[in-house]
């Protein structure tokens, strides 16, 4: 630490340096006309150039000096010539470090080894590097520290800049095939007087002025659901959400969904619509994803347990058991009970390709119709890659009774002090919505499939961490 505090100083100095010598060592504007991969892919030998980046290396060569800049789209090499520097200006190159932003103009040449570079006929100071540049300490050998001081990481890491231009490309893919379909982008509340939408703890925040207790959302499905009774067919929004939850390698408490609401469609439309999109964003970032498959969640329930969506709760206890499942203290719901029995299902499609798994039981799914076959499953889908849920959707609930009646069930199995009943969302639906399909996707964990990551920590740029970290 006494190093870097060294260097630290030592640049403290140069930068008094600098301001002595009437350079403003955080300058203002800079006439970058081109970017270092334009330069590169377009190169026309002793063309005039302007750019900018960051200083990422110097080699000293007698009188010459090369040097490397970067910028978002690549690194150039720059070629000084020390005799052709007015005074002015080889006093100020001295004062350059690495890490340090500068402007160059000049005109592009190829050296003898074909490296196409800049030879440098003036710079200018844009930004001084206080700070010596993150390889040189091997501060990001600490995983920590690159998802704290992303910037660091993304400085260093030229693969991590590269995750999160294609993260923009998956999204860009998204939106311009839902437009292309004729889809509305919508924004939709992310304060709510009753979180509602998908199972989760909210966080609870409060407005002083109104004196209003209020929760983040944890999705806006019941906001955009509104927008179908008011007469939009086909709306989307690219949201953020937010869960109380625990943190992990698939979890953080703010993530990015995808939630799309088409009228008049049903869940089997939701399903192609889905595969369309992930196809295309797979594509988009130079991947290819193989045929989707489809499994039914009642079926891997009978014969991975004996398990009908028909039987009472009791029954499911004691087949769990029999399978080596032991379940112990209170009395658990069906719910409860379908949601452990969910998770244990997940390892029998871990590491396969995508997968549609059907058929869940409609216990589970109070805002999807149920089958007209069998009112005991629903008509919902959930998508899973490698083991990972990376979608859900179903026919959507539209029936104002039979959805009043599967959200009174809800809070009386949470308990009373738990939540309230959405009445404005009963009232929105008594007024007619028509039936529609829904689609929620998990941004961050199709981006996390698309670049191969193992966690979403990897694909978020600022992901939440614990503590300060200071």
């Amino acid at each position: 630490m006494s190093d870097i505090n060294d260097l630290i100083k030592e640049r403290l100095k140069k930068l008094e340096a600098a301001k002595a010598l009437g350079v403003d060592p955080f300058g203002g504007r800079f006439d970058k006309q081109a970017s270092v991969g334009s330069l590169l892919e377009g190169f026309t030998d002793q063309k005039k150039v302007a750019t900018a980046g960051r200083l990422s290396a110097l080699r000293f060569m007698g009188k010459s000096v090369f040097g490397d800049l970067k910028d978002e789209t690549g690194r150039i090499q720059l070629y000084f010539k020390r005799t052709e520097m007015p005074e002015a200006q080889g006093q100020l190159f001295d004062l350059l470090d690495l890490g340090d932003i500068i402007g160059v103009r000049g005109f592009l040449f190829k050296t003898k080894t074909g490296e196409i570079s800049i030879h440098v006929e003036s710079f200018e100071l844009l930004a001084k590097s206080l700070r010596p540049m993150p390889e040189k300490w091997h501060g990001l050998k600490d995983v920590e520290l690159r998802y704290r001081q992303r910037y660091l990481d993304l400085i260093a890491n030229d693969t991590t800049k590269e995750i999160f231009i294609k993260r923009s490309k998956i999204v860009q893919s998204i939106r311009r095939n839902l437009d292309d379909k004729g889809y509305l982008e919508v924004e939709t509340p992310m304060m709510h007087s009753i979180p509602g939408g998908a199972a989760g703890k909210p966080f609870k925040t409060h407005h002083e002025a109104l004196d209003l207790d209020l929760f983040l959302r944890v999705a806006p499905e019941l906001y955009l659901k509104r927008l179908l009774v008011g007469g939009f067919d086909k709306v989307y929004e690219v949201n953020k959400s937010f869960r109380n939850e625990g943190i992990s390698t698939r979890h953080n408490p703010e993530f990015t969904m995808l939630e799309v609401y088409t009228a008049y469609h049903d869940v089997n439309d939701v399903m192609a619509l889905c595969e369309e999109l992930i196809h295309k964003a797979a594509k988009a970032v130079g991947q290819e994803i193989p045929p989707f498959e489809r499994v039914s969640f009642a079926a891997l329930m009978k014969d991975a347990f004996g398990i009908t969506p028909e039987e009472e709760a009791e029954s499911w206890v004691k087949k769990l058991k029999t399978k080596g499942h032991n379940i112990e203290g209170k009395v658990l719901s069906r719910t409860q009970i379908i949601n452990i029995v969910g998770e244990l299902l997940e390892e029998k499609i871990k590491g396969s390709g995508p997968v549609f798994v059907t058929d869940y039981f409609s216990e589970i799914s109070p805002l999807a119709r149920r089958n007209k076959k069998n009112p005991h499953l629903a008509d919902r889908f959930e998508l899973y890659v490698g083991g990972i849920e990376i979608a859900n959707g179903y026919s959507e609930q539209n029936d104002p009774i039979e959805q009043k009646q599967r959200f009174l069930e809800e809070l009386a199995e949470k308990g009373k002090e738990k939540g309230r009943l959405d009445e404005d969302y009963i009232h929105a639906l008594e007024h007619g919505m028509p039936p529609a399909g829904g689609l929620g996707i998990g941004i961050d964990r199709l981006v996390m499939i698309l670049t191969g990551q193992p966690s979403i920590r990897e694909v978020i740029l600022f992901p939440q961490m614990r503590g300060t970290g200071d």
